[in-house]
C-alpha cells in the first residue's frame, strides 16, 4: 500500500490540499485530526474541563469512533452520530489540542488510524503522522504557511460556516494551538527528520495540489 503522510501546523492547509490530492490521485483521505476533535466533542458535551486528564481518560470506554465517506467525503461518527459539522468550531480546536496531549488519548486512536493504512493507499493528514503514526510512509509532507496566512484561511471558514468569530480571536487561538502542539511531551507535531517540506503560503490552491502531486510522484518513483 501507498501512505502518504501529511503533518504540519493547524490552517495550512492540510485538509483542502489532501483531499485534492487524495481524489486526483484515487487515494482514500483521512483526516485524523477529526478523530480528536471528535474526542474533545464528547468531552465538552460532558462538560469536563479540558485539563481534567483524569476524567478525560475515563470516558475513552465510552466512545466509539467510526471514518465512513459519503460521496468521496470523509464523516466521522461519534458513537453512531454524525459529528463531522458539529466538531469544526474554535471551542472544539482547543478541546481537539487538549485531548491529543493525553498518551492514553493517542494510543486509543492509534491502531484505527494504522488499521486504514493497512488496507488502503491512504493519504492521512494531522500533527504526527510521519513521526508515530506511519513512521514508514512512502512519503512524508511537512506542510507549512505563517499564523497570519493560516488565520486568514481558518477565519474564513469558518465565517462560511456562519461560525462567528473574528480573525483577531482566530490568529489568538492558533497560535496558542501552535504553541500548545509543537511543545507537548508526547507526539510533539514536530517534522519527521525524512520530511519534504512544503511552503503552502499561497492563495492558489490549484498551484499547490499540482506541485505537491509532482513532488509525491516523484518521491514514489525514486523509491521503486
Amino acid at each position: 500500500m501507498i501512505n502518504i503522510a501529511i503533518d504540519g501546523p493547524s490552517g495550512a492547509g492540510k485538509s483542502t490540499i489532501a483531499k485534492a490530492v487524495a481524489k486526483a490521485k484515487g487515494y482514500i483521505y483521512v483526516d485524523t485530526g477529526a478523530l480528536y476533535r471528535s474526542i474533545g466533542l464528547w468531552v465538552a458535551r460532558k462538560d469536563i474541563a479540558k485539563e481534567d486528564k483524569e476524567n478525560i481518560i475515563s470516558e475513552l470506554d465510552n466512545i466509539t469512533l467510526e471514518l465512513g465517506y459519503v460521496e468521496g467525503t470523509q464523516r466521522v461518527y461519534l458513537n453512531g452520530e454524525d459529528v463531522s459539522n458539529d466538531i469544526r468550531t474554535p471551542e472544539i480546536s482547543m478541546y481537539a489540542s487538549a485531548v491529543s496531549a493525553i498518551p492514553e488519548v493517542r494510543a486509543f486512536l492509534l491502531d484505527l488510524q494504522r488499521d486504514m493504512a493497512k488496507k488502503h493507499n491512504v493519504i492521512m493528514d494531522g500533527r504526527d503522522i510521519g513521526t508515530v503514526i506511519l513512521p514508514d510512509a512512502t512519503v512524508k509532507i511537512f506542510m507549512t504557511a505563517s499564523p497570519e496566512g493560516r488565520a486568514k484561511r481558518r477565519y474564513k471558514e469558518l465565517c462560511e460556516k456562519g461560525i462567528e468569530t473574528t480573525y483577531e480571536e482566530v490568529l489568538s487561538d492558533m497560535i496558542e494551538r501552535d504553541r500548545n502542539d509543537s511543545t507537548r511531551d508526547v507526539a510533539p507535531a514536530v517534522p519527521a527528520e525524512d520530511a519534504i517540506h512544503f511552503d503552502n503560503s499561497s492563495d492558489g490552491i490549484e498551484n499547490s495540489v499540482a506541485e505537491l502531486i509532482e513532488i509525491i510522484d516523484k518521491a514514489i518513483e525514486a523509491k521503486k
